[in-house]
């Protein structure tokens, strides 16, 4: 479906882009993300595949909006304390962008759940802030064949990357996996939650909008992919670092059985 007037004007700024243009924009108003999470790394995430143009958008979270989600969930406000996160958020994007449909799914991601809600979006971007979920979600992909952007956030620290594990690098070796990068979920108590170490507030901004901008990198193709790449910034130093990581023989999704 072409851009209408109100979008060419609204998407100005992209369609001047070299790199995006006008069919990077449709391939952005094609697309279907999922979001896992409406708290500190989806409230900007979410925002910002909003203003992108991004046709569907997915967002997945069982919680509701307290008072201290608003130091960090921008998306929420304090009229939204009480209700849902999943309809705060879609309230809060369809007001910035009406062109693109919000599909609120108040539930909590489990292995038993995943594929099936996976399946029905192009991209998945997770923004959870636990293992269990992580593993069910990357599992999830795997077997989907969905291309993941995952991070994390601690106190002064975050970290991202793209998984596309159903798919081999340009050595001919399999992508890396979720669970080759974290082979195994730290003992119980060994990492604090977020309300027991705290997190600074713009962090999450930046995390999130850096997911978004992979998002949107991935949906349209230009630049380098995070695959096989983990990005780590460090707001207390300011230093943005990135490791590579490979495909682990051992890993159980891909890997050799006979290891």
């Amino acid at each position: 479906m072409p851009l209408n007037p109100d979008e060419i004007d609204r998407y100005a700024r992209h369609l001047v882009l070299r790199d995006v243009g006008g069919p990077g924009q449709l391939k952005l108003k094609g697309a279907r993300v999922l979001v896992i999470g409406a708290g500190g790394l989806g409230a900007p995430l979410i925002q910002y595949l909003a203003a992108a143009g991004i046709g569907t958008i997915g967002v997945v979270d069982d919680d509701t909006v307290s008072l201290s989600n608003l130091q960090r969930q921008v998306i929420h406000g304090t009229p939204d304390i009480g209700t849902l996160k999943v309809e705060s958020a879609a309230r809060a994007a369809q007001r910035l962008n009406p062109h693109v449909e919000i599909e609120p799914h108040d539930l909590r991601i489990t292995p038993e759940n995943a594929r099936d809600l996976i399946r029905r979006y192009d991209i998945i971007a997770d923004g959870s802030d636990n293992f269990d979920t992580r593993y069910a979600v990357s599992d999830a992909c795997f077997f989907e064949k969905k291309p993941l952007v995952t991070a994390a956030l601690g106190q002064f620290d975050g970290s991202l990357t793209t998984i596309r594990a159903h798919e081999t690098g340009p050595d001919g070796k399999p992508n890396p996996t979720y669970r080759c990068l974290f082979p195994s979920p730290p003992p119980p108590g060994a990492i604090l939650t977020c309300a027991e170490a705290g997190v600074l507030g713009a962090l999450a901004g930046v995390m999130g909008s850096l997911m978004a901008m992979e998002v949107i990198r991935e949906i349209v193709g230009f630049g380098e992919s995070l695959v096989g790449r983990l990005l780590m910034v460090d707001a207390l130093g300011m230093r943005f670092d990135t490791f590579r990581y490979g495909w682990d023989e051992a890993n159980p999704l891909s890997g050799k059985r006979d290891v």
